[in-house]
């Protein structure tokens, strides 16, 4: 994988462990694949690998269908969890940039969400496959492209600017 392991996976790690602390109470959703041997019996062939232990489902976490090929959208209940929780902005991070990361990125954009695609918190195989996925294909589906700092700073204002509102912080 490139990118840097140490720097991804670290991206990863803050945003997961920063953005419900730094959100609504309910407003987020972290949906993860099935543990090992529910999945379908190809994807051990495939070198799919298994969930790292820090970012495993937690109590209380949703775990959505596993997708098969690309995005985490189809043949899975994304959208219904999704829409279930009224979310409707969605914080992209993972593997792999130019394929699922990126057909997640697109199918979320064409049922309407506002996607925020993570710069340093997704990797690929190659720098080139990189590049091809966050600065040329993402940007047309993506509201924005932006680095872990920028996104925990964006959220940080916001949560700091709806608590104080009156009636905010709840």
């Amino acid at each position: 994988m490139r990118r840097g392991a140490r720097s991804y996976v670290c991206s990863m790690r803050f945003i997961v462990a920063t953005a419900p602390a730094t959100t609504k109470p309910g407003s987020t959703l972290r949906p993860f694949r099935r543990p090992r041997g529910h999945e379908r019996p190809s994807s051990t062939a495939r070198g799919v690998g298994e969930i790292r232990s820090e970012f495993a489902p937690q109590a209380g976490d949703i775990v959505v269908l596993e997708h098969w090929c690309s995005s985490g959208f189809a043949n899975t209940d994304l959208d219904l969890q999704l829409k279930r929780h009224g979310i409707q902005r969605l914080i992209i991070i993972g593997l792999i940039a130019h394929t699922c990361v990126e057909a997640t990125v697109r199918f979320a954009a064409e049922l309407g969400y506002d996607v925020t695609m993570v710069r340093d918190a997704t990797a690929d195989y190659s720098d080139e496959a990189m590049r091809a996925a966050l600065d040329v294909n993402i940007p047309n589906y993506a509201n924005a492209v932006v680095t872990t700092s920028e996104l925990v700073e964006s959220i940080s204002s916001l949560a700091e600017a709806s608590a104080q509102k009156p009636g905010g912080g709840s």
